[in-house]
């Protein structure tokens, strides 16, 4: 392991977006395992009525929640500005939602979320990106 890489910054908040408890606790204890501070949320609407979201790394949110989508989601918090990275997590996405994913520079993840992949999806996410200020 290159010790000259950090591979979590324990400041390094990601917002997980998933209404079912279960992937959502899960995916927060993991994520937390790997040292990053985590705020979870049950919807789209939750957070977008949260009163002080937390500055934000990298959102992780499921695409197919009650009420509101991931992307639609994703496009809510590009209007007001958010511009964090997202990861949308899926099981077997259409073309439409694969199409309009890359359109909005969001990234997929299939689930179910086997292996790192999650862990390093994050982590490139948090790479800087040259040319960002020009998406």
């Amino acid at each position: 392991m290159n010790t000259k890489t950090t591979l979590s910054n324990p400041y390094t908040v990601v917002i997980v977006v998933d209404d079912d408890t279960g992937v959502r606790n899960s995916l927060k204890f993991s994520l937390e395992v790997e040292g990053f501070a985590v705020r979870a949320y049950a919807s789209g609407t939750d957070l977008l009525n949260s009163a002080n979201p937390p500055d934000c790394g990298c959102f992780v949110i499921d695409q197919n929640m009650p009420g509101m989508t991931g992307l639609d989601l994703i496009a809510k918090l590009r209007e007001r500005r958010i511009q964090a990275p997202a990861i949308l997590i899926t099981s077997h996405p259409s073309v439409a939602v694969i199409n309009r994913a890359k359109q909005a520079h969001v990234r997929i993840i299939e689930k179910p979320l086997l292996n790192n992949t999650l862990i390093e999806g994050i982590r490139a996410a948090l790479q800087p990106q040259p040319n960002s200020e020009n998406d």
